[in-house]
């Protein structure tokens, strides 16, 4: 085998670069993958916009990309499962194991993670832009052999909104809003509709995506901005949406959050807001008694994501707007911008 492979670099700001690079070292307890397909995520894209995510700022160049298919080319020694062979998705976020999040099931919460493709630690932990990655064994999952690549590298950003609709509790025959219409909101959509919520709400700043959001099954679409907002929602609800997911990450979304969930009702917050403070209506959520819950990454919900998709519950391929081969990732990356016009971006590799 080669002692190098292709991989797209991040340099810096709308600096990605598609160059040789050293193999992924093979360490107990990990596999090599060779990658298949990859997702442009919304991380990848501040990434490569603004040369950081956040409080994240990479103190090297590194490899981007975290939502991928992958067949497994290698094993540690110590590695049982899965097989050199079998066909894979891939929870970037690799808890510690051992603390007490870990112990309780809540992995997404240990604060000893390590993200694929991400510079959230120092030095940074390469992903999945590249021929090869290598992750712990136990952040694999199976995926069906019937399922193409493209659902499988779906599987991230699906899982990211099963986990935050659970977050919620039961939402069979709830009236559920959804702010944001890029990817992760309209995700939550299809498994908010899945799940028995009704009617399911979408709103969005961009006329395209609420065009889209009707298209997967939105009983309607509302306009934030729109002067007669407080009058549609009580047509559409009466006194307000049961349970609202926040999906932007705009702040401005977030407090009108509060004027659009009825009394007793729910809000999510799934985007990043960035470091910020987000001054909020704090007697509101005590007069009318809102319970605001956070919902970060996944929990363990990769293997239900990947049975409601083999099953036709959930249906990801419309979000899949254009694939790019890894030699034109910078120009996948700008595409993956036009946010009228595109959803998810996919890198072919394998």
């Amino acid at each position: 085998m080669s002692e190098t492979m292709l991989a797209g670099v991040l340099h810096g700001a709308k600096d990605i670069r598609v160059e040789q690079c050293a193999l992924p070292e093979l360490r107990p307890g990990m596999v090599r993958l060779r990658v298949r397909r990859v997702g442009i995520c919304g991380s990848d894209m501040h990434y490569f916009e603004h040369g950081y995510c956040a409080a994240f700022v990479p103190t090297r160049p590194f490899i981007l990309g975290h939502e991928l298919t992958a067949d497994v080319a290698a094993v540690a020694a110590d590695v049982t499962a899965p097989a050199i062979g079998a066909r894979v998705t891939v929870n970037p976020a690799r808890a510690c194991g051992f603390c007490d999040y870990c112990k309780a099931g809540r992995g997404n919460l240990c604060r000893q993670t390590i993200m694929l493709g991400s510079a959230s630690t120092n030095p940074p932990m390469d992903g999945a832009f590249a021929e090869l990655v290598t992750v712990r064994a136990d952040q694999c999952h199976l995926l069906p052999p019937e399922m193409e690549d493209g659902l499988g590298a779906m599987m991230e950003p699906f899982a990211v909104a099963l986990h935050a609709v659970k977050r919620a509790g039961t939402v069979s025959g709830k009236r559920v809003l959804v702010t944001g219409g890029g990817p992760i909101g309209l995700l939550v959509l299809l498994t908010a509709r899945a799940f028995g919520a009704t009617p399911v709400v979408l709103s969005d700043l961009v006329a395209g995506r609420r065009q889209t959001a009707l298209k997967l099954g939105a009983d309607a679409t509302l306009n934030p901005t729109a002067g007669n907002l407080g009058e549609q929602v009580r047509e559409l609800t009466g006194d307000g949406f049961d349970v609202l997911f926040e999906a932007s990450g705009a702040p401005p979304a977030l407090r009108q959050a509060f004027s659009l969930v009825r009394p007793g009702g729910t809000i999510v917050q799934i985007g990043t807001l960035g470091t910020a403070d987000v001054p909020l209506p704090a007697n509101q959520v005590m007069v009318r008694e809102i319970q605001l819950i956070g919902s970060f990454r996944y929990g363990n919900v990769f293997g239900e994501a990947i049975r409601l998709v083999a099953a036709g519950r959930v249906n990801l391929a419309p979000l899949i707007s254009q694939v790019f081969p890894l030699a034109e990732l910078p120009q996948a990356m700008a595409r993956a911008f036009a946010k009228d016009e595109v959803l998810k971006v996919q890198i072919q590799i394998g």
